[in-house]
């Protein structure tokens, strides 16, 4: 009994030995009512910044953008804020 269980174990060790390593896969544009963050390669392509007004207009809030990292990989940050006190309107939604 226990060499076909270590034998089981030996042919389970192999089986995850030999599968490649694979990374969480993540969308180019991921956000929420917070926030969000746009992949570099995608903000190359696309208007990022139109991207993240709209994604926050649709909470109505306004974007604040935080970070850029300027690389393959990277990723642009943003933050959606409540529209600022005194303002008379709120967001615009463009239609594309």
């Amino acid at each position: 009994m226990r060499r076909i269980l270590a034998a089981g174990m030996v042919a389970a060790g192999a089986m995850l030995a030999g599968a490649p390593a694979q990374a969480d896969w993540v969308p180019p544009f991921k956000g929420n009512d917070t926030g969000g963050i746009i992949a570099y390669s995608l903000a190359r392509q696309a208007d990022a910044r139109q991207l993240a007004v709209d994604h926050c207009a649709s909470y109505g809030k306004v974007v604040k953008f935080l970070a850029v990292q300027p690389y393959e990989g990277g990723y642009v940050s943003f933050s959606c804020r409540w529209v600022p006190w005194g303002a008379a309107e709120r967001p615009l939604r463009t239609l594309y």
